[in-house]
């Protein structure tokens, strides 16, 4: 009862995370023809940074948050950074739906790195599923069609990058809270931005550039009243979706939050509908399924092969004798 309890926590924390990351999309869509992504995220970050401290205070924190493990808060604020950095220049090219139809391919991109990274053993069944949902992210992007557009190589760097924010943030959970997560988080996206910042001032905007690498070097400007106030708006719509995106990933069990990412595409496809009058082609919509269905089914079989090991393990450890039933 207690783990089901901690799962709703994280598919609730989840998908308000999500909802709230989305008003931040279209904030950035609707500014990111006047300024470029650096200058949004720099002034964005100089109020996410004491809206983090208000939820350390929540958390029953004092004074600043503190880890035992800074090189790996820096490798995780620094995989973000390189998310969220790539997921907006893509932003800056696509439809909404669209994007989040390539996220879908998120859960196949942890099964394909634990196999890399983690040596995991993957059965034929979960190696069909990730080459079927492979092929339904090229049918969204479709590359090599007069289609194709760069934006989504930026997205798929940014779901990338965001897996490995992931499970890097599994391995903090055991020592931070959620509040000191985003606090770190938001604290290195700062530094590294600024760091970037004067070069990509020097080179300059690129002459017929594609509209993501245009919304990098995009020529420095000083933001209205309104604009500057939507950039500090989106500190807080920042911190508040670092903070539920730790605690969702914190409080339950990957296998059980992973499947609710794909609310990020109804509620993409709703504002983009409503402010941009775009809907989704139907090679997004075939390629969706095609991802979406693979996704969950990989999901699946990954949970069904770890319940397996675990009753071989059981079942072993009987037939050895070690087993020992304690009488509760």
């Amino acid at each position: 009862m207690k783990t089901t309890n901690k799962n709703l926590l994280g598919v609730g924390s989840l998908v308000l995370a999500i909802l709230i990351f989305s008003l931040q999309d279209i904030a950035v869509k609707w500014m990111g023809g006047n300024y470029p992504v650096l200058e949004i995220v720099i002034f964005r970050t100089v109020i996410a940074m004491p809206a983090t401290l208000f939820f350390f205070r929540m958390e029953g924190g004092k004074g600043l948050p503190t880890t035992k493990r800074p090189r790996l808060e820096f490798v995780r604020g620094l995989f973000y950074f390189l998310s969220y950095t790539t997921y907006f220049m893509g932003l800056a090219a696509l439809p909404l739906a669209e994007i989040a139809a390539i996220r879908f391919s998120s859960p196949l991109m942890i099964t394909l790195l634990s196999v890399i990274l983690l040596k995991e053993k993957v059965g034929v069944q979960r190696w069909l599923a990730l080459i079927v949902g492979f092929i339904g992210v090229l049918i969204i992007i479709q590359p090599g069609s007069a289609s194709f557009n760069i934006g989504s190589i930026f997205i798929l760097l940014s779901v990338l990058t965001y897996v490995f924010a992931v499970l890097v943030t599994r391995r903090l959970q055991t020592t931070d809270s959620s509040a000191t997560m985003s606090y770190y988080g938001s604290l290195v996206y700062m530094v590294i931005a600024m760091v970037l910042a004067p070069i990509v001032i020097a080179i300059g905007p690129i002459p017929n550039a594609s509209p993501s690498i245009a919304f990098l070097f995009r020529a420095w400007s000083m933001p209205t009243l309104l604009d500057l106030l939507i950039m500090f708006g989106l500190g807080l719509v920042w911190a508040g979706g670092m903070f539920f995106t730790a605690r969702a990933y914190s409080l339950a069990l990957a296998s059980a939050v992973a499947p609710f990412e794909y609310m990020s595409l109804p509620i993409s496809t709703m504002w983009g509908f409503l402010l941009w009058h775009q809907f989704p082609p139907l090679a997004t919509w075939i390629g969706a399924f095609i991802t979406l269905v693979s996704s969950l089914y990989t999901l699946y079989q990954g949970k069904k092969e770890s319940l397996t090991k675990a009753d071989l393990k059981i079942e072993n450890e009987i037939d050895s004798g070690t087993y020992e039933i304690i009488d509760p």
